[in-house]
């Protein structure tokens, strides 16, 4: 039996211990009040365990825990080549228990096995390798003054961190966010959505392995009206970062100036323009880019390409090859390893899905595939990829982030046209050009408005560039250097000599 075989997921499934308890202080905690929530799989409806649902006495000790730590400085004020050291440690830990975290994503939140162990186990652990690798080379300046002056800028750890991540990607999401703020020296408390807990609790197992002092990294699982807002109103959290929706991320920005105007850096929701010239030199590869970028991970993903924008001329011949593309993506047992489309993450997401494919009906939209329920496996949630023609930007569908396989097809008869098209929405997070034209390509990327644009490719770039919206898609970027931004402060020290 091998890992390419069902079977050998599901006994590996059958043989697992999972966690469910808080992470406080370097110790496995229940609640205070031992109050649990149920932890169900969208395979099939099931439980997997109980959690332990925090709240404002968790909340408060692991505020108080991640202080001292910080200020006692045993990380803090440790040499960037040391806590290097602990992380590269952190990240060889969450390659090695790559498989039982690859499966803990897919019970948990119903992506495909195939994706969790080829793309958020690797993805999770270069975010973490490249941090640490990058913390001792970020030097501080020395300004240029007068002979008699000296000027220094230098940058400190911003104190406690805390770290509200969605449940689409739970593992790559902390990652991104706990390389930079531990490597940079913070302490962390790591929120995960209550739909998705498991991997960030393993997490904390690996950390204290790894060599983390107890108390720098500290996971509360529990909902976000509850342990989350304690977090966000909390005046002893100095940094707030947030992955999630538009309306959540304003919601804690309203409580950051509620509270002590801590630092707050969201990345939100998106509705993302794919915009097809007639001129793409490659019509079938980019259409299979178009299915690739609404399908993929059951369309829970902000970057997803729900808009399609293609050029009029064009519009039935493309229409055409996305539907066949898409006929490749069916929803199958997410722990198959030949499953490319797995399971909408709870009953309450596959609703909203559903719903939106029922409003697009009634705004007159053309069905032109999908928009059914599977069920690849009894009690799970599934949806068929769908795709809309004839729709008008205005359309439910084609407004709202849904993170689910719904594209809506619009057309464009000019560049001016695709520009005010795709940037009449709220959001502005991702966009993708497909033209021959280089002029026509630089022209479209300059006035998208858009934190990344991806020409002849649909979610290009590394941990070497950074990532994050305009608009109502957020502020502030994760990956890259410029993510140290978000855990460091500038500090200018001017020197009379």
């Amino acid at each position: 039996m091998s890992k390419t075989d069902l079977t050998y997921w599901q006994q590996q499934a059958k043989s697992l211990t999972i966690e469910g308890r808080a992470f406080i202080n370097g110790d496995y905690v229940d609640a205070q009040n031992k109050e649990t929530f149920a932890c169900i799989s969208p395979i099939d409806g099931k439980p997997l365990a109980e959690i332990a649902l925090c709240a404002e006495a968790e909340a408060n000790q692991a505020v108080t825990c991640a202080r001292a730590t910080f200020e006692h400085g045993d990380w803090s004020k440790a040499a960037p080549v040391k806590r290097k050291a602990i992380m590269l440690k952190f990240a060889d830990l969450i390659e090695q228990h790559g498989d039982e975290l690859a499966l803990l994503e897919t019970l948990d939140m119903g992506k495909p096995i195939s994706d969790a162990l080829n793309v958020d186990i690797p993805g999770a652990v270069r975010s973490i390798r490249w941090s640490a690798e990058a913390i001792d080379k970020i030097y501080d300046e020395v300004a240029p003054t007068s002979e008699n002056e000296l000027g220094l800028i230098t940058r400190e750890a911003v104190g406690v961190v805390a770290a509200i991540v969605p449940w689409n990607f739970p593992l790559v999401m902390a990652c991104w966010k706990l390389g930079p703020a531990l490597s940079a020296g913070n302490s962390v408390i790591l929120k995960p959505s209550e739909k998705s807990p498991l991997t960030a609790i393993k997490l904390a197992a690996l950390a204290k392995s790894a060599g983390i002092p107890d108390g720098v990294f500290n996971v509360l699982p529990g909902f976000g009206h509850q342990v989350g807002k304690v977090l966000a109103l909390h005046k002893d959290i100095d940094t707030l970062v947030f992955t999630g929706s538009t309306g959540i991320a304003k919601q804690l920005m309203i409580y950051a100036g509620e509270s002590n105007m801590k630092r707050v850096w969201t990345e939100a929701g998106g509705k993302s323009p794919n915009i097809v010239f007639a001129d793409a030199p490659n019509l079938a590869e980019a259409a299979n880019a178009a299915a690739g970028a609404i399908c993929f991970n059951q369309g829970e993903v902000c970057t997803a390409g729900s808009r399609l924008l293609v050029e009029a001329s064009i519009k039935d011949e493309f229409i055409a090859l996305v539907k066949t593309a898409m006929q490749h993506w069916r929803p199958g047992n997410p722990l198959d390893p030949n499953t490319n489309v797995g399971a909408i993450v709870d009953q309450i997401q596959h609703e909203r899905v559903l719903s939106y494919i029922e409003k697009g009906k009634e705004q007159k939209a053309s069905l032109c595939c999908g928009g059914n329920k599977a069920q690849p496996v009894a009690g799970g949630f599934y949806i068929e990829p769908t795709m809309f023609s004839e729709v008008d930007n205005n359309m439910a569908i084609a407004a709202d982030e849904i993170f689910g396989s719904v594209l809506s097809v619009i057309s464009f008869e000019n560049i001016a046209e695709a520009i005010n098209i795709a940037n009449d929405t709220p959001y502005g997070l991702a966009a993708g050009i497909w033209t021959s034209d280089l002029s026509k390509a630089h022209q479209m990327a300059k006035a998208v408005r858009a934190g990344s644009v991806w020409v002849n490719q649909w979610d290009g770039g590394d941990m070497t560039a950074p990532f994050g919206g305009f608009k109502q898609s957020g502020n502030g970027r994760d990956k890259s250097l410029h993510a140290f931004d978000k855990y460091t402060e500038l500090k200018a020290t001017w020197i009379k000599l």
